[in-house]
């Protein structure tokens, strides 16, 4: 089920008001069912993954919080990382050593074999949204228990609703056991505050996908799919836009799941601290997808040895994690140069720290630098594959096109709102920025931005980005 869609706006209220009518013993049970609707909404087929590495890890965790011999836990945990990483290397990453396949022959096998058939087109076409996100979230559980640093969960259903909780089940935040889980066990009764909070995030959340990165969208799309219409400029202005787009398109996510659960009582991580606005690579990685760096900071950085081993050491490690986390994005080798180059400047940076140079004016240099390192590299998160990307090169040296985006209409607007807002919510979040404001402009924010929801939303809806990982 897509949050931008009307059985989205159906099944939230129904769910929020039944949960307050249940008594809180029995939320749980509402929460696991409304979840597995959630997502089996898209494809039923699918839950299955989800319940597999759901009784495999609560199974898993158990015999190791159990089993005094090394030996022995480390099987338990074995079985757990060779599940969850199987199946995500099966349906996500198999295509990569497998001949490409005809479409036609993907049907012909489909219409013979029909269990087949779907097994097929599940590994050549399908990834199975969200798959990413639960099972790192499911690997942070094990791997906790295993460092024993938790313990255990003992209660089958609300592991299940750790796994699955809908709000952030298909794109995050990639939440950790220890916030969670304890929150399932309070006992939430309505506040006005958090209704209010979460009516708020929903509401720049849809504002963030509909209105930015949809409207985005359309440009950005037209000028990778026909790079050769577009001047030199016009291709370097749809990268930057992308950039924008990405940006509008996973924050919304992000913010409409905080607020979602914020109505029920539940606080989700954040995940994004405007971004654009970073002086480096470092604090990018800081405030950009929050809940994924800092998940590869504490279950890949730190165990090969962080910062705490010699110089030539960390310097692998920094760019193994960067590297790791681009090919996390999909199966392409441009994930993996796009984390290359994040991985690459981050250490240039750390030699230009080294020795010592200041001047005036140093962190609007490096805001700048940082803002046009990140946006050009989303150059490999866009583009299809290294042929799209060759392409793509070519179309911008030869400078063959006629259309350049500058004052295109439908661009303006749409960019010029995502820049005053990164502006106005520095180092802030929309519910607590606008909390503070006088009654008059609170009031009149929200119905700018449903106004803007109403002119500039709606007109072409985009599935979020982020759901293909």
């Amino acid at each position: 089920m897509l949050f931008n869609s009307v059985p989205y706006l159906i099944f939230l209220p129904l769910v929020v008001i039944l949960y307050y009518f249940l008594a809180p013993k029995f939320r749980w049970i509402l929460l696991l069912i409304a979840s597995y609707f959630f997502y089996g909404y898209w494809k039923i087929e699918f839950l299955g993954l989800i319940a597999l590495s759901t009784l495999v890890d609560f199974s898993a965790s158990n015999q190791i919080g159990k089993s005094i011999e090394q030996w022995k836990r480390k099987a338990w945990l074995f079985l757990s990382l060779g599940t969850n990483l199987g199946l995500l290397f099966l349906f996500k990453y198999l295509k990569l050593f497998l001949p490409s396949k005809d479409l036609m022959q993907l049907s012909i096998k489909a219409a013979e074999y029909p269990v087949l058939g779907e097994m097929y087109y599940a590994l050549y076409l399908v990834i199975p949204v969200g798959i990413s996100f639960y099972t790192f979230q499911t690997l942070s559980y094990t791997l906790d228990v295993y460092w024993r640093k938790i313990e255990p969960e003992k209660h089958l259903g609300k592991f299940a609703l750790f796994v699955c909780f809908f709000p952030q089940l298909v794109a995050g935040p990639i939440e950790r056991f220890t916030n969670l889980r304890p929150q399932f066990d309070k006992e939430h009764r309505f506040n006005y505050i958090n209704f209010k909070n979460g009516l708020r995030l929903i509401l720049f959340g849809f504002f963030m996908k509909l209105c930015i990165a949809d409207n985005l969208a359309q440009t950005v799309d037209a000028v990778y799919a026909n790079p050769e219409q577009f001047s030199r400029w016009g291709i370097f202005s749809g990268t930057m836009l992308f950039g924008f787009q990405i940006y509008g398109d996973f924050a919304g996510y992000s913010l409409i799941a905080q607020g979602s659960a914020m109505l029920l009582g539940i606080e989700l991580m954040d995940n994004f601290k405007t971004p654009y606005l970073s002086r480096s690579i470092n604090e990018f990685w800081q405030r950009w997808h929050i809940s994924l760096s800092t998940w590869f900071r504490d279950y890949l950085y730190i165990p090969l040895g962080g910062n705490r081993v010699k110089v030539p050491r960390w310097a692998f490690n920094i760019f193994i994690v960067f590297a790791i986390s681009g090919f996390w994005h999909g199966a392409e080798w441009t994930f993996l140069i796009w984390g290359g180059i994040h991985g690459l400047m981050y250490l240039i940076e750390f030699l230009i720290k080294k020795t010592g140079i200041k001047f005036k004016g140093q962190s609007l240099v490096g805001g700048i630098l940082t803002f046009l390192i990140v946006s050009i590299a989303w150059v490999f998160f866009r583009v299809d594959n290294l042929a799209a990307f060759s392409e793509l090169v070519n179309q911008f040296k030869l400078d063959q096109g006629t259309q350049s985006l500058m004052f295109s209409k439908g661009l303006i607007l749409p960019a010029a709102l995502f820049i005053l807002f990164e502006i106005l919510l520095y180092n802030n979040r929309f519910d607590r920025w606008v909390d503070n404001k006088p009654a008059l402009l609170r009031w009149g924010t929200y119905a700018f931005l449903l106004f803007c929801l109403t002119a500039l939303g709606g007109a072409v809806n985009h599935p979020f980005i982020y759901f293909q990982f």
